[in-house]
């Protein structure tokens, strides 16, 4: 990953191409929404209905993320989705189809909220995208418990930096290694996203897929925490040029991580 920490202030309309929220769909929402408001000290409200029972999760009152129930039947994998903004989800979705991706879901209307689609990438990574309206994304940024950065890990970045430039005008800036294959996406010269190709150690069973990190007060204490909840430690707390970072399974196995900010 990369800096891109913003300090919490008021929230603003995100620019077209900006992650500005990360959503959960699972089968056991009141467990899930125990796990998370004791992992991050979120409290919850109702969301909008038209996907199914869904809540938001706030923040000091201020919305962060959003968590949805998946219909008994659907056996989906378990993952955080990040969303990226949008001033025409409907031209976005076309352009994405355009440049190779698929459309799964939408676009649709979310009530008064605004307007969303999901999709994915050529490499079959899932993401949102978000118009605004009512809601315009996660409110809060750049204290413990919040989004702090997104990352798609693909098997290689130079074909799917393409797509993602294509589709909402990034910047690209390659790091220059021999061994390390990671592309960081700027809007208007500031980091926004990553894209790491991490070759045969993608899982085969997966493909690629985006990863959320979630700021945090102290990474060890926070994972001693993941697993009194029932929670799983993928990889344990390192070092990293910006941070203490460790990677996580909630109880129904969507992954993430945690960078630490000491408070």
């Amino acid at each position: 990953m990369t800096e891109a920490r913003e300090s919490a202030g008021p929230h603003a309309r995100h620019v077209p191409g900006e992650p500005c929220w990360v959503s959960l769909m699972v089968h056991d929402l009141a467990a899930t929404e125990e796990f998370y408001g004791e992992l991050f000290g979120w409290e919850f409200r109702p969301g909008p209905q038209q996907l199914g029972p869904c809540v938001r999760a706030l923040l000091d009152g201020r919305e962060v993320a959003g968590m949805g129930q998946l219909p008994p039947d659907r056996r989906l994998p378990i993952a955080w989705t990040p969303y990226l903004a949008s001033d025409d989800v409907d031209r976005t979705a076309d352009t994405v189809r355009l440049c190779g991706g698929t459309v799964a879901v939408g676009p649709l209307d979310a009530a008064e909220a605004g307007r969303m689609a999901i999709v994915s990438d050529p490499s079959g990574a899932v993401f949102g995208i978000w118009q605004g309206a009512a809601h315009l994304g996660t409110a809060i940024t750049g204290v413990p418990g919040t989004p702090a950065w997104d990352e798609l890990l693909t098997f290689e970045t130079e074909s799917v930096a393409k797509f993602y430039v294509s589709v909402f005008g990034y910047e690209v800036e390659p790091v220059v290694s021999a061994d390390f294959d990671y592309v960081t996406l700027h809007l208007g010269g500031r980091a926004v996203a990553g894209l790491h190709g991490v070759g045969h150690a993608l899982p085969r069973d997966r493909g690629s897929y985006w990863r959320t990190y979630f700021e945090v007060c102290d990474a060890e204490a926070a994972l001693r925490q993941v697993v009194d909840l029932g929670g799983r430690v993928l990889r344990p707390v390192h070092d990293s040029a910006h941070g203490r970072v460790a990677t996580v399974a909630d109880p129904e196995g969507a992954e993430f991580s945690v960078i630490q900010d000491p408070c």
